[in-house]
């Protein structure tokens, strides 16, 4: 039986929930599967007995990379698959061990922070990034090259590492996140409760959408916005909710594990960040049949792009372009159908069993384990 390790270096955000589904798929389909790392945040009771607590606190701390990396060869994995930068760097040292070597994938989750979207599509004469993030990308770079595999959730970002960091095509593969099966609860009515879920800060554009909000004519007299997350922007952005129009119609949560069922219980998500591969966060709001309105950056185009259904996307970065995009989305005549449209394509892209089932044809490549047909 194929052995698979996931390593994680982190206990929340997009890849631990993407590591958690994951695995529990695997080990429900009768793989034998352990994670790696941090107790996760949220849905760690989904990896009941699959989980060895470690702990890699920084990509400079190479005695616990040692460490890790000696727990995970006692476990004899086929597969190592590492599920965010820095465990990337701990499992790329597994190619140089003595002894058989599993083979060694990571995904690749996002670009550091400063990497601006004209700089990540290529265009001419778009600035870069810092000194400080082109080693980052540098180092990336190598990493890449040394693993096997390197699974990127949206095809831009598969772009980016060809072109940019001129990774072989030949050690990529793209494969969609999964976000756990829903319900899908589309909204009987007009738009009216909005919700913002991602950490607090620059890149996530939380200051430019209360910017919109607050510009005239955009917030119908009922609509509120529901902010999930935290960050250093948090206290930046109360502030700005305390002037009108928006004082009393903003709720902040802080971190919440129940993402999902809150996503249900509003009537439509946003998201304007200025950088972004293939959000969890979308595919979740896609799956509980809730309209998505977001700027078009990264893969999230191509997330929304369905057929028969608007596509409320802004430039990033563009506050004017963000309102004018809120007020039509508030103006929109049938939401319901808007959601049962991206509910259908999430069932169809994003459930964990297909995510699962796209994994294992991976491994089963790189280990020349044979899987029965109905694996395939």
């Amino acid at each position: 039986m194929t052995r698979i390790a996931f390593l994680l270096t982190q206990d929340r955000g997009g890849p631990v929930d993407v590591t958690v589904r994951l695995a529990a798929t695997l080990a429900a389909d009768g793989l034998d599967v352990r994670v790696f790392g941090p107790v996760p945040a949220r849905g760690a009771a989904s990896l009941d007995g699959l989980h060895e607590e470690l702990a890699v606190p920084g990509k400079e701390d190479l005695a616990a990379a040692g460490q890790a990396r000696a727990a995970i060869r006692a476990w004899r994995p086929d597969v190592v698959h590492a599920q965010d930068r820095r465990s990337g760097l701990v499992v790329a040292g597994l190619r140089f061990g003595r002894g058989p070597r599993p083979a060694l994938v990571q995904t690749y989750h996002g670009v550091p922070d400063d990497v601006a979207e004209p700089w990540f599509r290529g265009a001419r004469g778009a600035g870069g990034p810092s000194a400080y993030t082109r080693t980052v990308l540098a180092a990336d770079a190598l990493v890449a090259r040394v693993l096997d595999r390197t699974v990127v959730p949206a095809e831009a970002m598969g772009t980016f590492l060809r072109r940019r960091l001129r990774v072989p095509a030949r050690r990529l593969v793209h494969i969609d996140n999964c976000v756990s099966a829903a319900e899908p609860v589309p909204p009987r009515g007009p738009v009216r409760h909005l919700v913002f879920a991602g950490l607090l800060v620059e890149r996530k554009g939380i200051l430019d959408l209360l910017a919109a909000l607050a510009r005239p004519g955009v917030w119908p007299a009922e609509a509120r916005l529901t902010v999930v997350g935290d960050g250093p922007q948090r206290a930046e952005a109360e502030r700005a909710a305390q002037a009108p129009p928006l004082a009393g119609r903003v709720t902040f949560l802080g971190f919440r594990p129940d993402v999902p069922a809150l996503l249900a219980a509003a009537d439509a998500l946003v998201l304007p960040s200025t950088m972004e591969q293939q959000p969890l966060v979308v595919a979740e709001a896609m799956a509980a049949g809730k309209p998505v309105l977001a700027t078009a950056t990264g893969g999230v185009p191509a997330m929304l792009d369905v057929p028969g259904a608007p596509a409320f996307l802004a430039p990033p970065g563009d506050v004017p372009a963000l309102a004018e995009r809120l007020r039509a989305l508030f103006a929109e005549p049938d939401p319901g159908r808007l959601g049962r449209l991206l509910a259908e394509r999430a069932r169809a892209r994003y459930r964990p069993d297909v995510c699962a089932r796209h994994h294992l044809a991976l491994y089963d490549q790189l280990t020349g384990v044979p899987r029965p047909a109905r694996h395939a």
